[in-house]
């Protein structure tokens, strides 16, 4: 099942665009033409939460612009449709993305689609400049008060296919300070790995306690009747670059 079997049913996982990669930092090309990030997310509407079988999910209303990010390498603003997690069993190992060969132990990447090109996600998730993922690493560090309303919530959606209401979050909290970022052309990281995706690594990690973790790693890959799997280590690896360059908003 895992990510090595993944290219028999979907040939693509060999593809040319890929995704994660390793960012190497010291390649990355500096673009003075690429513009600061804007992510609006004030007038969002968060709607549930759910358990997807490989990760957790807040899924958004996405009807029009109202939260969406632009600026940086887009010409049409992203609207928001859901954010997720991936992570490791234990601190060593978790993000996909990784900085110089080192991983992190989370990382949580917020989907956005092209509203103004296409009709229906769906649409922009089969479309080369179709889908914009902002990608944010997670560190163990003190407890992230913004999360706690999150975490808090895991228990309701320990089992595969269980969804819950999820009401007034705003994952802005969610963002480091500096939106200095990394941007590069990829892929979904788990099946179908459309190759539809603008990627936005951001430079600055994030922290939450171990304690915070931990409840991530309460969730299961399994619903209620099968034998119970500990939901971790979701993450796609590294996957050649393939002659791609990443290009950095900052000087390093």
């Amino acid at each position: 099942e895992g990510p090595s079997e993944w290219h028999k049913s979907y040939p693509i996982a060999q593809g040319s665009r890929q995704s994660p990669i390793d960012i190497v930092s010291a390649r990355a090309v500096y673009d003075p033409n690429l513009k600061p990030l804007i992510i609006s997310y004030e007038s969002c509407t968060s709607l549930s939460i759910s358990n997807t079988g490989h990760s957790v999910m807040v899924e958004f209303e996405d009807t029009d612009d109202k939260a969406a990010i632009s600026g940086g390498p887009f010409q049409n603003p992203f609207r928001l449709k859901q954010f997720h997690f991936h992570w490791g069993r234990t601190h060593s190992q978790g993000s996909e993305h990784t900085i110089d060969g080192k991983p992190f132990p989370c990382e949580l990447h917020l989907v956005h689609w092209n509203g103004r090109k296409y009709a229906t996600f769906g649409e922009a998730a089969a479309a080369p400049d179709g889908l914009a993922v902002v990608g944010v690493f997670l560190e163990i560090g003190k407890e992230h008060a913004g999360m706690n309303r999150l975490t808090d919530a895991l228990y309701m959606v320990k089992f595969k296919g269980t969804k819950a209401q999820f009401g007034s979050f705003n994952p802005k909290c969610l963002l480091p300070l500096s939106l200095d970022y990394w941007t590069y052309l990829g892929s979904l990281t788990t099946p179908p790995l459309n190759e539809s995706v603008t990627w936005i690594v951001l430079k600055e990690p994030i922290r939450i306690s171990e304690k915070q973790l931990e409840k991530f790693r309460m969730l299961l890959f399994t619903s209620e009747e099968d034998q119970r799997i500990q939901m971790a280590n979701n993450f796609r690896p590294p996957q050649p670059l393939k002659g791609r360059v990443v290009r950095a908003s900052f000087k390093a």
